[in-house]
Order: structure tokens, then sequence, then C-alpha cells
């Protein structure tokens, strides 16, 4: 039958037979994971393990998932306002989203492998702010009329106690029993391990220890 078509036409007929075979193989495999993912559902739910289904079904929704999060960026970038973050974003990938920093902006003076959450307030300070030696909070995650960067410098009342998820360096310190070197570890502990959940995962860091909690945990808060 093909011998009435020329070499040309010949050679066109080829690839697409080819491409043919080719879409139906790609459609074949992923039909076949499909099918193996949903044998294995069956064979879960069979057996009566819950738990395993559970993590199965929630893997595949993981798949076409992402969860975003919320934050406000103010200060020196190039566009300020409200952005939406994939989940696990640092303080550089707000920056690049706010459309980057300022030559005004003092990035030095913050820790832009900071990972952030939903609903933080983010300020990226003014080189004029070291100059004139004004220490504001970066970071903020108060509502309502404590959402504004607030001056760290500014006297804490008698009852007010420090929030170790944002506190500097400087009011780390006015905790019982912590100097430099601890106040340091807390704010390294927490970049790297994200917001304290609870003053009790002080103990977590190294050098705090039972006694020195004791000491500290009601001047501390979350």
């Amino acid at each position: 039958m093909l011998n009435q078509f020329n070499l040309k036409q010949k050679i066109i007929i080829g690839i697409i037979v080819a491409v043919i075979v080719i879409v139906i193989g790609i459609y074949g495999f992923f039909t076949m994971q499909n099918e193996e993912t949903m044998i294995n559902l069956n064979e879960m739910l069979i057996s009566g393990n819950e738990e395993q289904i559970n993590q199965e079904v929630n893997e595949i929704q993981s798949k076409d998932e992402i969860a975003n999060i919320v934050v406000h960026i103010t200060g020196e970038v190039k566009k300020t306002g409200v952005l939406t973050l994939p989940e696990g974003a640092r303080i550089a990938d707000a920056i690049e989203s706010a459309g980057g920093a300022t030559k005004e902006a003092d990035l030095d003076s913050i820790n832009l492998a900071y990972i952030l959450e939903d609903g933080q307030k983010i300020y990226i300070p003014n080189q004029k702010d070291k100059e004139n030696n004004e220490q504001k909070q970066y970071i903020t995650i108060e509502s309502g009329d404590n959402i504004n960067v607030e001056n760290n410098s500014t006297e804490k009342g008698a009852n007010e106690k420090v929030n170790i998820n944002i506190a500097n360096q400087s009011e780390l310190e006015t905790l019982p029993g912590i100097g430099p070197s601890l106040a340091s570890r807390i704010i390294e502990y927490r970049e790297q391990n994200g917001k304290f959940n609870s003053v009790e995962e002080l103990k977590n860091v190294k050098g705090i220890g039972d006694a020195k909690f004791e000491d500290l945990k009601d001047f501390a808060t979350v």
C-alpha cells in the first residue's frame, strides 16, 4: 500500500506514526502510575489501615496544593504593601516580590534568611536609622494599634514582658540571667527553628537550664 506514495510522503507518514506511538506511550505510563496509586489505596482500604490511607491521600493532595502566607512589607522597598508568598519564604523573597530594596535600604541590619510566617509585618530599615542610633523591629506580629514598627529604645513598662519571638539583642538581655551570649543564642535558635510556640521552649536553647528558666519565665512571653 505504501508503494503508491513517494519517498517524501513516506517520511511524513513515518513521522506521524512515530509521534502517535510516543503520545500513546506517555499516556499509558501516567495511566499506569494512577492505576498503581488506586490499587495501593484499595489494598489499604481492604486491610483497614486508616492511618496509612490518610497519609497516602495527604501525599497525593500535597502534590497539587502549595500553601501560601500573607505578609505586609514596609520601609525601604520599591513597592510596599501586602504580599502573598509561598510557605517557607524568607525576608529576601519578600524584598524581591516587593520590587527589590531601595538604594537607602540598610540590609545589613536585618536577617535576609529569616523564615516568614503568615500575618507578619516586615520593616526594611533606612541607613539613617543606624546613623541616628534608632533600633527598630523589622518583624512585627501584633495586630491593631501595635502593628506599627516600634522603637526598641523606648523603655518598657514595669509589667511589660519581653516577647522572645520579636525581641532584639538588647531587649533579650533585659531578661534575668540572659547576657549577650545567651541573647545571641536565642535569636539564632528562632532564626533556625522559627518562632517559639511557648516560653518553655527556651529550655531548648543551649545554656538555659531549669534553674535559669525559672528565674526568667515570668518576664517572657510569646
